[in-house]
């Protein structure tokens, strides 16, 4: 049973970076499509960023667009999240999510395998 892993969240201030990892936990994340969730309080859960299995496709939501970027390393059996300028509008718990497919997935309710979250705070 694969179980993702998230780590690399924290605080920092406005216009700063992070870069937060999925690896995963009890099966390897290889041509699995990734995608990135966060959910702040009150709110509900935002897709903003996925990857392709095994065809390299990805796609930002535009509150992301310019600022954060996805990538993979599957020798390392860890995909990235690269998160620069950073805003307090960014504060939120970051999930990533895994499932069986080859193009990238941006539905939530497609995605089978959930991590714990890692809270990302953004403030001066």
């Amino acid at each position: 049973q694969l179980q993702p892993v998230e780590s690399g969240g924290g605080s920092v201030q406005p216009g700063g970076s992070l870069r937060l990892s999925c690896t995963g936990s009890g099966n390897a994340l290889n041509w699995y499509a990734i995608g990135w969730f966060r959910q702040a309080p009150g709110k509900e859960r935002e897709g903003i960023s996925c990857i392709g299995g095994s065809d390299g496709s990805t796609y930002y939501a535009d509150s992301v667009k310019g600022r954060f970027t996805i990538s993979r390393d599957n020798t390392k059996n860890t995909v990235y999240l690269q998160m620069n300028s950073l805003k307090p509008d960014d504060t939120a718990v970051y999930y990533c999510a895994a499932v069986n497919a080859w193009r990238r997935v941006r539905q939530v309710n497609d995605y089978r395998y959930w991590g714990q979250g890692t809270q990302v705070t953004v403030s001066s």
